[in-house]
This record gives C-alpha cells, structure tokens and sequence, in this order.
C-alpha cells in the first residue's frame, strides 16, 4: 500500500515518539533519519504527490515559540488560538498544555494533518486541538481567534510576503500574533520585535548547524 493510501501507516513506520530537544515536556513522532526520509518523498513525490515531510521533525522556529508557550502560560491559557502551517503539531500541542481552551492546527499537507491528531494524543490534549487543511490566510477562523501562532513560515518570498501582510492585519485588530523563527530569509525582521531568544538544537542535515538561534518575535507597536 502506498502511503498516500495508508499516511497513519507511513508515519508510524518511519518515525518514532521521541521528546523534543528544546521542550522535553512534549513528545513528537520524528523521523531518525532525516535525509533518509526528505529522500524518500521526494523519490515518490512525481508518482504520487507526497509533499516533503515537514511534520516529521521539530523545526528550530517551533521548538522556540513551544518553549515560549510552556514558560509563558498566560499567553494563551484559556484562550482560543489558531496554529498556522502547524507540521508536526508542535506549537499547537505547546498552546494546549500551556492551559489553551481550544486551538485549530492548520496545514496544508495531508499527511500533518495525521500527524498532528497522532502526536497531540501522544500528549495528552487531543480533545483540545482541532485540525483544517483549509488555506487560513483572511480566514474567520483567524480574527475569531485570540492569539495566532506561526513558526518557520518565511522561508518562500512569495508566502512571505501573503503571511506578512496578513499576521500584520490581526495584530492590528488587536490579535496577539507570535512568530518562532530563527532567522529564515524572508522573516520581515524590521517590523518585529523579539520577544526571547533560544539556543535550540536541530538536525544538522536540515539546518546545516547543530544549534540555531531562534526567536520568538511579535510585531510592533505603531
């Protein structure tokens, strides 16, 4: 069976539930093998468009803004928060266990979609999180929300630029908007301001370092 057909499947055979190196509170089903695993999706992505598995490991932005979470409860504690391009689940699960009332995953790929309802059982706050493969981008779902989360977004002028331009908009309604980045080429650092700085440990065949300074970032004030 292709993992298009069976993505529960594919997750649980080429990952395993391991603590996330910057918050160890929270387990996530990663891959061992980083390359291993990019390559084989990108081997079988013109047969079956399976899209890179960005949801199988804690990316450097995520982990600082899940850390944040963890430490700052009262950021989100008894609020309904909304978790953009979420991947593994990981800033979503953070949210939950850091007192959320409710919080949306969103992703666009199908197989984060299965992964993130997986790793948030695997903590504990699955009746919390809710996904949606639905674009949240002007969404209702977004200014409904209190607070809107986005880690490792900018790494694409063009989404950049859309996401910019959007977390900016419901800042200005008043939405608190927290980023975790650490530092991509298309963060709009300029109208940021960084709100904690973290050494977080990575998997140098993804971030080329085994340590990245990564941030957690809001927008300014006008």
């Amino acid at each position: 069976m292709t993992p298009a057909r069976d993505p529960l499947g594919f997750i649980r055979t080429h990952t395993r539930l391991r603590p996330v190196p910057h918050a160890p509170e929270i387990v996530l089903h990663v891959a061992d093998e980083a390359t291993a695993l990019w390559q084989k999706t990108e081997d079988e992505l013109q047969e079956i468009g399976l899209p890179p598995p960005f949801w199988a490991f804690a990316w450097a932005g995520g982990q600082a803004l899940a850390r944040y979470l963890l430490d700052n409860t009262a950021t989100v504690a008894g609020r309904t928060v909304v978790d953009f391009a979420s991947g593994s689940g990981l800033v979503a699960i953070a949210a939950a266990k850091a007192g959320a009332a409710r919080v949306l995953a969103s992703d666009l790929d199908a197989f984060a979609l299965h992964a993130i309802p997986l790793n948030a059982a695997a903590n504990g706050v699955a009746n919390r999180i809710a996904t949606t493969g639905a674009n949240l981008i002007g969404s209702d779902a977004a200014m409904n929300a209190g607070c809107v989360l986005a880690a490792d977004v900018f790494y694409e002028r063009d989404l950049g630029e859309a996401v910019t331009a959007w977390l900016s908009g419901l800042h200005a309604a008043g939405r608190t908007v927290l980023i975790g980045d650490p530092g991509r080429a298309y963060l709009p650092k300029a109208r940021l301001v960084p709100l904690a700085t973290y050494e977080v440990p990575v998997t140098r065949d993804l971030e080329d370092a085994e340590i990245k300074t990564s941030r957690v970032w809001t927008f300014r004030s006008a």
